[in-house]
């Protein structure tokens, strides 16, 4: 039941290194975390199985299950998801009910994240197994509009949902909060007529965009949510943002991918977070700090200039 932390790594790389010392330091401090070195090119077949494509790569087991994965030489983060976790395994039973109804709660966010969710294996462009290449094909053709999750990047989701919707497989196909069904179910509803009309026509990305964009007077498009910044960039912006007092909503970019590139193009900046009042595009973080050390933020938040 104690939590693993797997490192792959690989002996030409000099940031495993790096990160082999802060493995080594947090293994003396928590002295009932495994922590397991393994050099991903000589174990190819594991590394294909848990998609290991860079070096250094974590990720972190729970009672045989991958719970969690982090990317990269960032030692700060891998600290803190070894913390998050220790703590999370010693909590009391009670907790972990709390827990649970955490996770129905976003799940229930997640499916009503838009009127057609798919729940599937990578992404619409690049689906990383055939039935979800297949499902995406049948609502490509029929011209449907919908938002995607991809189950790998998060086992929590992946597992929880199975339980929540009792349905065992993916892909996940979900209509105004209510599953369909998987691509057995989507193929009978296209051969029978009716896919076309319980799914809602795709709205042109544009006009989706600029939805999102006036969703709200200050529009936040980020990594993660207010709660949990999922980078860097995002959680610095986050601070500077609440300390404002200037009330703001968020969009979590990792969960739509269309969203993620379409906005890149549409407003011509290629990073992320993007900020925008009114409709209209402020900048990034570095544009954000200027104007906060210019004193210029509090009017540009309230549409004064």
């Amino acid at each position: 039941r104690s939590l693993v932390v797997v490192h792959f790594w690989a002996p030409w790389a000099p940031q495993c290194a790096q990160m082999n010392e802060v493995m080594a330091a947090l293994a003396k401090e928590h002295t009932q975390v495994t922590f397991v070195k393994l050099e991903a090119e000589a174990v190819p077949e594991v590394s294909e199985k848990y998609g290991i494509s860079s070096v250094p790569t974590f990720l972190f087991f729970k009672n045989l299950q991958k719970v969690d994965r982090l990317d990269g030489a960032h030692a700060p983060e891998l600290t803190k998801k070894v913390q998050r976790h220790v703590s999370s395994s010693s909590i009391s039973a009670g907790t972990n009910d709390s827990a649970k109804e955490d996770l129905n709660v976003r799940l229930k966010k997640l499916i009503n994240a838009a009127p057609c969710m798919l729940f599937m294996k990578g992404s619409p462009k690049e689906p990383r197994c055939g039935f979800s290449k297949q499902i995406v094909e049948i609502l490509n053709k029929h011209g449907i509009s919908f938002s995607s999750f991809d189950i790998f990047s998060d086992e929590e989701v992946r597992q929880g949902l199975k339980t929540y919707s009792n349905w065992p497989t993916y892909p996940q196909f979900y209509v105004a909060g209510e599953l369909i069904g998987g691509l057995d179910i989507v193929k009978e509803l296209e051969a029978s007529g009716e896919l076309d009309t319980i799914c809602p026509k795709a709205q042109k990305l544009e006009d989706r965009l600029k939805a999102l964009i006036n969703k709200a007077p200050v529009m936040l498009f980020m990594k993660g949510s207010k709660q949990v910044a999922k980078c860097g960039f995002s959680k610095q912006i986050i601070e500077i943002m609440n300390n404002t007092g200037i009330d703001y909503e968020t969009f979590d970019i990792l969960e739509d991918e269309e969203v993620r590139q379409g906005l890149k193009k549409y407003s011509n900046w290629p990073t992320y977070p993007q900020l925008y009042v009114k409709g209209e595009l402020v900048g990034g973080l570095d544009i954000i700090k200027e104007l906060k050390e210019n004193g210029e933020l509090l009017p540009v938040l309230k549409g004064e200039n």
